[in-house]
């Protein structure tokens, strides 16, 4: 079998490729596909043998820093080495060295991650339930207006500017909400519920301190209107774990986030749920 061509994933292919995801139970959500691919369409590749895509990957450049993900290979490609080949490409074509890159890693892949220099910044632990809100709804939908503030509220946490990413991310519309929560007329919080597969994801949760994360949560389970939703907590943020926990939600699943050259500087004190273990 001929070596495969390495080129750019169509918008098309990348509805596709979260096909590939599904069926590798990972449930993405239902109109992902569009804020994914809006954030940086470059880096989306796939591995292609005679025009058909057998493996892709994602590194996507979010300020600065890039960000690893949606490695899959077809299945029926599988033990060819097209996998590899794409890992090799991507990573020279988009992360050279010295670049800084993260990943969200599963359990079962961290070891092959770190032995390609990839180190261990910390767990990451997916919590699930369908959480009753303790309280009223003390949020309001993100309007155009709080774009600039919930870009710096996203930068402060992260430690990167991921602008395009946020523009489709945030948006409103029958399968996504933006929630935001004000104090002193200032924003002090946001949370994104999406429609997936199976249930609801919460993504990203992140705020200024723990009670404003609990308003945030609340308001997504008003949202959610007893339908089941995950979060994915980083672990060093003890606060997001309790949250969870008293609103009966489980863990069920861990990542752990690993970055190659220099990490960004994050502050997980702000981070209760990434936004997504695709895109960071």
């Amino acid at each position: 079998m001929s070596a495969p061509r390495i080129r750019q994933m169509s918008r098309a292919e990348l509805g596709t490729v979260l096909g590939w995801a599904e069926a590798e139970g990972w449930n993405p959500g239902l109109d992902d596909a569009a804020a994914f691919y809006a954030a940086d369409p470059e880096g989306f590749l796939v591995a292609d043998i005679g025009g058909d895509p057998v493996a892709s990957i994602s590194v996507v450049g979010l300020g600065g820093v890039a960000f690893l993900g949606l490695y899959i290979c077809r299945k029926d490609m599988r033990g060819a080495g097209h996998g590899l080949a794409l890992w090799t490409e991507a990573l020279a074509r988009r992360a050279p060295d010295g670049a800084t890159i993260g990943l969200d890693g599963v359990p079962a892949q961290q070891a092959r991650y770190a032995r390609a220099g990839f180190v261990h910044a910390h767990r990451t632990v997916r919590f699930q339930g369908a959480p009753r809100p303790a309280g009223p709804d003390l949020t309001r939908p993100l309007a155009p207006s709080d774009m600039a503030a919930a870009r710096a509220l996203d930068r402060a946490a992260t430690g990167y500017d991921r602008a395009a990413f946020l523009r489709g991310w945030l948006g409103a519309g029958a399968r996504r909400s933006t929630r935001v929560l004000e104090r002193e007329g200032r924003l002090a919080g946001l949370a994104t519920l999406r429609a997936c597969v199976i249930g609801f994801k919460a993504g990203p949760v992140f705020a200024e301190d723990a009670d404003a994360a609990a308003a945030l949560l609340d308001g997504l389970a008003h949202q959610a209107a007893g339908a089941p939703f995950s979060v994915d907590a980083p672990t060093p943020n003890e606060a997001a774990a309790r949250l969870a926990e008293a609103r009966g939600m489980i863990p069920v699943f861990e990542t752990a986030r690993m970055w190659r050259g220099s990490a960004p500087r994050q502050d997980l004190t702000r981070i209760f749920g990434v936004a997504t273990l695709e895109l960071g």
